[in-house]
């Protein structure tokens, strides 16, 4: 492709008013018996203090190795995006640094008798459950039902960051975004391990999805020292990091030799400054209708820098003992293979869990092992690219947020151009056969699955084990009732899919072939199997949030002003350099350019070279073809024969792009009717559409818009 770069004391009481004024008061007696919950407990421009209560510890429910997350480069970049370049190396010159707690390649490659044995204690450790709060919602392991968890935080205002600590076994469960780094001891977010000495970490905890949660690890030194020693170390950063002297005070004097300290600060990023440039998501990073209406306090020091803590009753990850078993015997799995490269496929209807099973596995096999390789077959709810594709990549950074806050560009990808892949399984199919060649099998794999289990689904999850070899199956269930045939080994002997037949039984000369282990998870949290009523879980908006999450990449990394995509300028491409297929429906040739006029494309890459005489190229078939990008086709240009495209796409993997592909995935209608500096008539939208055409062919309907007999003057 070418492009041109176009309080007061109450006096005179008597003593039986005063008795019936203390009875009307709210009980302080938690408050003034300890230090973390008194006036002086936070900083002095919060009221908070008053409101914390205090509540006994509880031990960890998940158990690290005593030796900790191993060491590798710290080189690597900051936040929380999976990489795709490269792999992590294991560093030996600072036995404090870490990129993501993991050890590096040799690890499953060929394990000495210690790495099984230090494989083996870390997957036993994970089924343990002393925590009997966190195996179903409304658990009480800190504090008091409907009451923010216990902790001592101060606020550094001159430097606007915030210090957290926590004892050993305390969990924070939490809305919002942060730069968290763990300045002592360590700590755990969604199965990674961060200790001290590791690079910030970006984490998000929006209402899309459950609560991210904080819990504190415990001291990870490997040195013996005594308690002494321990507390004044602790007492040293916190001088470090706090530079207002009561503040500093304060949290010294909470000090205990097994305890972690958090480093909070501010996040703004060019995702988040995107997103918040739109009305109906400006609240996102706060708290959802439900947690609205809890009675807590948010005003606090961790509130100062994003995070607002929840209650401890709030609904959390609820880990059942069948996912945690499952979680084990993976982890034995990387360590006792041959090459510890297992294939799981993790698989089970809609909303019981898949996605966050696998960012959970994810994050624990990245505590060990510098990369992840994860398999996309989901075309509605997609990971780490916008819905409507198929990828394989590798993850080197763990998943610390919804998918919407870690887009990226894998290794490869392939555009199928629907969120459902029910009218070409063919093509499905083929395109992941076309991104399974890539696999080059040297680290673990996960396969992520859709939530169709029934039919024809059914018949892709018997293909995709026999075809990708699965070693190990996880399928995921809620209820009393079987939503579908258990993949076991016996009965994928008999089973037929859509592409693929039982195989022959083998002779007596020939081998078995070597079945699968089908680990089977049932969803205890509430509401698994039904799509909930609030309204960020709804698919539609996970998947707008998606392709706004992508497009943030635009954006400029420094902090400023936004700059809505209408504000950039377009790059133009000669219609005779690139060609175009609608992949989602028939169009005739005269009406494709009106079709993918403001649409979003697949940039793609053909095999062979295009050329033509100055028209639009229109190709009869949709191709299997590597995608590298996504982009808004915002105009055309028919009489000068130029496309004028805006993507986050670099210039130099541009030139590579010979292929325009568009389908049924559409842009958020926010793009459309929010977006600001947009002076007169909004292009692409318009309320002068005549239902009354025939053949007008398939369109959707936003049921956001008000009717037009209804809109009055409206200017929309």
């Amino acid at each position: 492709m070418k492009v041109a770069n176009g309080g007061s004391k109450v006096k005179g009481r008597s003593s039986g008013e005063m008795k019936k004024a203390k009875k009307k008061r709210r009980p302080h007696t938690s408050l003034e018996k300890t230090s973390l919950v008194n006036s002086a407990s936070t900083s002095p421009d919060t009221t908070m203090a008053k409101k914390y209560y205090q509540s006994s510890r509880v031990q960890p429910s998940l158990k690290r190795l005593k030796s900790g997350a191993r060491p590798v480069n710290p080189g690597q970049g900051h936040g929380p995006l999976p990489k795709t370049k490269g792999k992590a190396k294991p560093s030996t010159s600072d036995p404090h640094a870490h990129t993501n707690g993991g050890a590096g390649p040799h690890l499953l490659t060929e394990s000495s008798s210690e790495d099984s044995e230090y494989w083996t204690a870390f997957a036993l450790s994970v089924m343990q459950d002393d925590a009997e709060g966190e195996r179903k919602a409304g658990a009480e392991p800190n504090g008091k039902a409907g009451e923010p968890p216990p902790y001592h935080a101060e606020r550094d205002s001159i430097h606007n960051r915030t210090v957290l600590l926590m004892g050993q076994g305390q969990r924070l469960q939490f809305r919002g975004k942060a730069l968290l780094t763990c300045l002592y001891g360590r700590v755990e977010v969604l199965g990674f391990t961060i200790e001290e000495g590791q690079q910030p970490y970006q984490v998000f905890s929006p209402p899309t999805h459950f609560p991210l949660s904080i819990t504190a690890m415990g001291n990870s030194s490997l040195i013996s020292k005594t308690h002494k020693e321990l507390r004044l170390e602790a007492k040293n950063i916190i001088r470090k990091h706090l530079s207002i002297a009561d503040s500093r005070k304060r949290l010294q004097a909470a000090v205990d030799s097994d305890c972690c300290l958090v480093l909070l600060e501010p996040l703004d990023t060019p995702l988040t400054r995107f997103l918040g440039s739109f009305p109906e998501h400006r609240d996102l990073f706060g708290l959802s209708p439900r947690e609205l209406d809890l009675s807590f306090v948010s005003e606090c020091p961790l509130s100062a820098v994003g995070l607002i803590p929840l209650p401890s009753n709030t609904e959390s990850l609820v880990m059942s003992e069948s996912y945690r078993k499952a979680l084990s015997c993976l982890l034995q799995a990387c360590a006792e293979e041959a090459d510890g490269c297992p294939v799981i496929l993790v698989c089970g209807a809609k909303n019981t869990g898949k996605s966050t099973f696998n960012r959970h596995l994810i994050n624990t096999l990245l505590n060990h092992t510098a990369s992840v390789d994860y398999l996309e077959c989901d075309l509605g709810q997609t990971e780490v690219t916008p819905p409507g594709c198929l990828s394989l990549f590798t993850v080197t950074e763990p998943l610390l947020g919804a998918p919407f806050t870690h887009q990226c560009t894998p290794e490869h990808m392939v555009f199928f151009g629907e969120t459902s892949c029910e009218r070409d399984l063919d093509r499905y199919l083929e395109s992941l056969k076309f991104l399974w060649r890539s696999y080059s099998r040297e680290t673990p794999v996960i396969i992520n699955t859709m939530g169709w289990v029934k039919g024809f689904g059914f018949q892709l999850l018997v293909d995709f084990v026999r075809l990708f070899s699965v070693t190990h199956v996880v399928q995921l269930s809620y209820g009393s009732f079987p939503q579908c045939p258990d993949l076991t080994p016996a009965f994928m002997s008999t089973a037929s899919g859509w592409q693929t037949r039982p195989p022959p039984p083998p002779t007596e000369e020939q081998a078995p072939p070597p079945a699968h282990v089908l680990l089977s998870v049932h969803s205890e949290f509430p509401g698994a199997g039904s799509v909930s009523n609030m309204r960020y879980h709804r698919s539609n908006i996970l998947r707008d949030l998606a392709l706004l999450g992508y497009f943030s990449q635009m954006q400029a990394p420094e902090s400023g002003l936004v700059r809505p995509l209408h504000c950039f300028i377009p790059y133009q491409v000669p219609m005779s350099a690139v060609a175009v297929r609608v992949t989602h429906s028939d169009v005739a040739p005269l009406h494709t350019m009106y079709a993918a006029n403001g649409s979003l494309v697949g940039l793609c890459c053909l095999g062979e070279k295009v050329g033509g005489s100055g028209g639009p190229v229109l190709l009869s078939h949709t191709p299997v073809c590597p995608c590298v990008g996504f982009g808004v086709l915002r105009g055309v240009d028919s009489a000068r024969g130029l496309y004028f495209l805006v993507t986050p796409v670099a210039p130099s993997v541009l030139r590579q792009v010979n292929c325009l592909l568009m389908g049924g995935v559409n842009l958020p209608h926010t793009l459309l009717r929010a977006q600001r500096g947009i002076e007169g008539e909004r292009p692409y939208v318009t309320m002068e559409y005549s239902f009354q055409l025939s053949g007008a062919g398939k369109m959707k309907v936003f049921k956001g818009l008000v009717r037009r007999e209804h809109m009055g003057g409206s200017s929309r």
